[in-house]
């Protein structure tokens, strides 16, 4: 992938989130952290597919980082931290993965359906995995916090 077309996807990103933000009625001073963290996400995906080469590895990863963002950014700018999640993770979401189940069960291709659903389901599995654990971690944290 070219440098340009890295930063384009980048760019594409973030002006996506904020998009959505600005659709989900998201408040006008949270928009740019939201945009950032979607921005981030989709990243460090792009980086560590390159990498490792490895897709399911890249999404956690780059689940793992919008979750982080969107707790320490909920944090500082006293917002809930789905207001940064949901619309963070949008890029991440593997939309094409079930377009292409849909098109290929309509063509009656049994083993690209198969294989498309079985790919889609790994990566929506491990974005859950990554959101499950940073929010485990996070709420771990705080509550060792309180009883100090």
């Amino acid at each position: 992938m070219s440098p340009l077309e890295f930063v384009l996807q980048v760019v594409s990103a973030f002006v996506g989130v904020v998009a959505v933000a600005v659709l989900f009625q998201v408040p006008k001073k949270n928009l740019v952290l939201a945009g950032v963290t979607g921005a981030a996400g989709w990243f460090l995906e792009l980086v560590a597919e390159e990498v490792s080469g490895n897709a399911l590895l890249s999404y956690f990863l780059a689940a793992f980082l919008v979750a982080i963002l969107s707790q320490i950014f909920a944090r500082v700018s006293k917002a809930p931290v789905t207001l940064y999640l949901v619309t963070g993770i949008l890029p991440l979401v593997p939309g094409v993965g079930m377009y292409r189940t849909v098109y290929y069960l309509l063509q009656s291709d049994h083993a690209l359906t198969g294989y498309y659903l079985s790919y889609t389901l790994q990566i929506a599995g491990m974005i859950a995995l990554a959101i499950f654990v940073v929010d485990s971690c996070f709420k771990r944290l705080y509550q060792r916090k309180k009883k100090s």
